[in-house]
């Protein structure tokens, strides 16, 4: 029976004969996550991705390869609802057992066929790597800024070179194990308070406080334009209270909690901010955004929110084990601050794009 590549109907909801499809193309995932990392630490539950794709600032479709009704590859592209952004992003997995046959470029087919259709020319994609396999012996490939480089040979790398791609940055993924070590990240967050600037911490779950919503989406806007890009085209973000309420809602609605550490200058507003977001049932944090406001950097205001945030996840989370964060290796500042608080790198994240 040949394979057939077909878009998935994002259901209404679980556990109905409308959701098989979209359940199969979740467990495909999850299997690919355990393969490539040992375990499902990275693995979206089909709650937390329907959630995701109810998302009306960030849309997103997902394609599926079928063997009858075996899902055998899937393509996943999204966008910023924003009619003036230009980039759509994709990520293409394929089960091993059906790797080098065609599929996964057919998939991308498809996936850049929805991009196209919006009008947009650039097509970002990206490519995750644990530190075994990003630290193989033979050449290496670099992005333009940032000292990490990959393995040329590796098959993602072939792929994404030979349609076209070009790789524009590199993330260090990196991990902190936090478990047992309360103590500890209360003393550090201790001292830092003592030594406190003007600047007051304000730390909440889930729901952002209401008189803090528009200025936190006003630092959240922040994100897409103070991070390093390396040699990426970023589209803006427009956040308001609304878009804050919404990324809110997708959290619960998934089942993840959200931890976040806000910096509050004497006006007011947030000068900073470090967000952790607890997936369901697994033993780890993801450390989601962690930016300073450019005209509040100099304090040392990214260490103090990272430090209480862990001091409050340990408190409220203690069967979380460890921390993971992304960071792009051009970006010192942030990496020094990871780097004090004890985290180690665990992989690498290729981002590549095509226009």
């Amino acid at each position: 029976m040949p394979v057939e590549v077909r878009e998935v109907a994002i259901p209404a909801s679980l556990g109905t004969p409308e959701s098989t499809e979209f359940e199969r193309v979740v467990e495909l995932q999850t299997e690919i996550e355990v393969e490539r990392w040992g375990d499902d630490r990275f693995a979206y539950t089909a709650p937390e991705l329907l959630a995701l794709y109810r998302d009306e600032y960030l849309p997103r479709r997902v394609f599926a390869a079928w063997d009858g009704d075996r899902c055998v590859g899937r393509a996943t592209v999204w966008w910023e609802a924003d009619p003036a952004a230009v980039r759509g992003d994709i990520v293409i997995e394929v089960a091993p057992d059906r790797r080098r046959s065609g599929l996964g470029s057919a998939l991308l087919e498809r996936a850049e066929a929805v991009v196209h259709d919006l009008g947009r020319d650039v097509f970002g994609m990206f490519v995750d790597l644990p530190i075994a396999a990003a630290e193989q012996p033979g050449e290496g490939l670099r992005a333009p800024q940032g000292d990490a480089s990959i393995p040329a040979d590796l098959p993602g790398v072939r792929f994404a070179q030979h349609h076209g791609y070009t790789l524009r940055q590199l993330e260090r993924q990196s991990g902190l194990t936090v478990a047992g070590r309360l103590d500890e990240f209360r003393d550090a967050a201790g001292r830092r308070e003592a030594e406190a600037s003007a600047y007051r911490l304000v730390g909440w779950v889930d729901r952002t406080p209401e008189d803090l919503v528009e200025s936190y989406a006003a630092a959240r806007a922040r994100m897409a334009l103070d991070v390093p890009a390396g040699g990426l085209t970023l589209d803006e973000e427009h956040w308001d209270a609304a878009r804050v309420r919404a990324h809110e809602d997708r959290a619960l609605e998934g089942g993840r909690m959200l931890l976040v550490q806000a910096a509050v200058a004497a006006d007011g507003s947030v000068a900073g901010y470090t967000e952790l977001e607890l997936p369901p049932g697994k033993p780890v944090a993801y450390q989601s955004d962690t930016l300073v406001v450019a005209a509040h950097r100099g304090h040392g205001l990214g260490l103090r929110v990272k430090l209480a945030n862990l001091v409050r996840l340990i408190e409220v989370a203690p069967e979380r084990t460890d921390v993971y964060t992304w960071n792009a290796d051009e970006n010192e500042h942030m990496l020094a601050i990871n780097v004090a608080l004890g985290f180690e790198v665990r992989g690498l994240s290729a981002e590549w794009q095509r226009g």
